[in-house]
């Protein structure tokens, strides 16, 4: 299970730790963020323990109203044990009650100087990236005219020949030989490369390359949204391929389905143009113009007027 530690959240917003500092290495689970009004009031019966708890100026206020015998016993109730952190917004003064629950049940407590609803949407956007389905793939991820394109294909069959002729003509690579997947949301794939293998790139028979210095920083992105995936294999003579385009294959990646096209590879064809050609036909789909479609209406229209001549 992908988690994120609380000192992950503390250095990436740069929050000031108050209280419970043994309790910084906790994990968070989930990208869902509580604000936990009910439970000020005393009612715990569904306290979402295991989520971020923020206060905000709302929350802090009531509690100010709660008679002094019970605040103590509320921030202890707040402060579980499955509870990741709790988090202080708009700079607020932080109850003394909350200090010393922390301590005891070593729940880290952070201050923020960002509004709630801020820092809120800021952190469930950090979350949600961090926390989501991630899988890896065998291929190499290339941003062609702005479509992530994943080229798939056995060993040996020229996927990293492909991106590097691909970058020598203006496209950036993303990721070589291992291509790590998110799904950041329904339908959002995002691919980035390993940290170890970031802007590099391997040719059979020179060994690998450093995309960025060869070729400069334009040359290579961190990461990419992918929409469309091509599959490289050596061209069989038995096997009968796609020649209108009228048929759209699907792959599916975690929960997402995405258009595959099969590119057969042999001697004489220039693999490169052919991806090029396939992103910016991709794209003109997307805005409604389809070839294929086109050329199969023209045929109706011709065999149709034929037919009523012969008639």
């Amino acid at each position: 299970m992908v988690v994120v530690l609380t000192r992950d959240v503390m250095e990436k917003f740069k929050l000031e730790l108050l209280a419970g500092e043994e309790g910084i290495g906790r994990t968070i689970v989930t990208s869902d963020i509580s604000r936990p009004g009910l439970e000020m009031a005393g009612y715990f019966t569904h306290y979402p323990a295991n989520r971020v708890q923020l206060l905000g100026k709302t929350e802090l206020s009531f509690f100010e109203m709660l008679p002094a015998d019970v605040k103590l016993e509320r921030m202890r109730l707040l402060c579980s044990q499955d509870t990741p952190a709790i988090i202080i917004s708009r700079d607020l003064e932080v109850p003394e009650e909350l200090i010393q629950a922390s301590n005891e049940k070593h729940v880290p407590v952070f201050k923020t100087h960002m509004t709630t609803t801020k820092f809120s949407s800021r952190l469930t956007n950090y979350l949600e990236g961090r926390l989501a389905p991630m899988t890896a793939a065998h291929g190499v991820l290339v941003d062609v005219y702005g479509i992530g394109v994943l080229i798939i294909g056995k060993s040996g069959v020229g996927k990293s020949e492909t991106a590097l002729e691909l970058v020598k003509k203006g496209h950036r690579l993303v990721a070589d030989d291992c291509v790590e997947i998110r799904q950041e949301s329904e339908n959002l794939l995002i691919g980035s490369p390993p940290p170890l293998l970031e802007h590099l790139l391997e040719i059979r028979g020179i060994g690998i390359i450093d995309i960025m210095t060869l070729f400069g920083a334009s040359a290579v992105r961190p990461y990419k949204r992918i929409t469309l995936i091509i599959e490289l294999e050596i061209w069989d003579p038995q096997k009968v391929y796609d020649r209108l385009g009228l048929e759209e294959e699907k792959m599916k990646i975690i929960d997402t389905e995405l258009t595959k096209l099969t590119i057969p590879v042999r001697p004489g064809r220039n693999v490169s143009v052919i991806i090029e050609v396939a992103a910016m036909n991709y794209r003109l789909k997307r805005m409604g113009v389809n070839a294929a479609e086109e050329f199969s209406r023209r045929l109706d229209e011709v065999i149709s007027s034929n037919d009523e001549l012969d008639d």
